[in-house]
């Protein structure tokens, strides 16, 4: 079994050379590749596998029909261009080193019941659409940063054309949109599991994204959401300490910190520990913000299992971001 990151690692050079050596060695070993994406008995525009094309935009991977299984077998196969253009090198190696290949494409070197496991499509193709979306927010916030061309957004935004994805599918990005030129201030919103919507906005003390998920977990604790469970008198002290002795400038408490002062409320406070016990159902959760948030807020989000998307803007202009 070889394992890598990422393609170009060496995964297949690594197989073959080791094929080579076996078969000097007498022993008649054999290769396969193990590969979830694309799923190969799933239409070639599938969302599942438009999806996979979105997530490796910027590798320039794209979905194919095999054409070489389509000569063998006469069947239509979904496979990709890298794969598809090393087989016949591949071919060659196996005739060369054991006489004759054991697969006419690269369909048959690929070990994929993936399609199989689909019990429910229109659920893998809504969830296909939503994850579509969020690559392709990603891809542009990526692209202010620096990370990527405008070459890999414009191949997401053909992709969303294909899958019929909009930002109308995620209730968040309106609500999000809506909340920020209400306030005129950088906001966020996230869908609940119940369907439910809140939003967070910017304040004095608290960022957009640890507004947002103190309103979460206050709404499914079923708390009202004008009930301050970190009054002032508590956040007030830790942007004192920020500003004045961490170097910080910016005042306003992380996801985090905000969590970490929740926390520490609990031990006195019910309602804050009630809350704090809701946390866990925010997995599985989208939320969208009118900014780019800071990585530490992305983390966090993402350690909680929920779905970040950002609008590709800074709250402020400087040359250089965290």
């Amino acid at each position: 079994m070889v394992t890598a990151p990422g393609p170009g690692s060496g995964k297949m050079a690594t197989c073959l050379s080791q094929l080579y050596h076996e078969n000097k060695r007498g022993v008649r070993a054999g290769y396969a590749k193990y590969e979830t994406f694309p799923i190969w008995n799933l239409p070639l525009k599938h969302p599942v596998n438009l999806a996979y094309e979105a997530a490796t935009a910027d590798l320039n991977d794209v979905n194919m029909i095999d054409p070489f299984h389509l000569e063998a077998y006469g069947k239509t196969t979904v496979n990709y261009n890298r794969d598809v253009e090393i087989f016949p090198v591949l071919n060659a190696m196996f005739q060369r080193i054991q006489g004759a290949s054991p697969y006419q494409s690269p369909t048959d070197m690929g070990v994929n019941m993936a399609g199989f496991a689909i019990v429910d499509d229109a659920v893998c193709q809504e969830a296909s659409r939503m994850e579509i979306l969020r690559r392709y927010y990603a891809g542009m916030v990526d692209r202010v940063r620096g990370k990527c061309d405008d070459d890999v957004v414009r191949k997401l935004e053909i992709i969303m054309q294909q899958a019929g994805v909009t930002p109308d599918i995620c209730p968040a990005v309106a609500a999000c949109l809506k909340k920020a030129e209400e306030t005129a201030a950088p906001a966020g919103a996230m869908v609940l599991p119940d369907g439910r919507v809140v939003t967070g906005k910017n304040s004095s003390l608290l960022g957009p994204s640890a507004a947002l998920l103190l309103n979460a977990i206050k709404a499914l604790a079923g708390i009202d959401k004008d009930l301050d469970l970190l009054p002032s008198s508590i956040i007030a002290p830790i942007s004192d300490m920020k500003i004045s002795h961490l170097g910080h400038r910016n005042p306003r408490l992380h996801s985090d910190e905000v969590l970490i002062a929740l926390s520490i409320s609990a031990v006195t406070n019910p309602l804050a520990e009630r809350v704090l016990k809701k946390l866990d159902d925010l997995r599985g959760c989208d939320a969208h913000f009118s900014v780019i948030i800071s990585e530490e807020d992305e983390k966090l989000y993402k350690r909680l299992g929920i779905h970040v998307s950002c609008q590709p803007r800074y709250e402020v202009k400087k040359l250089y971001h965290k």
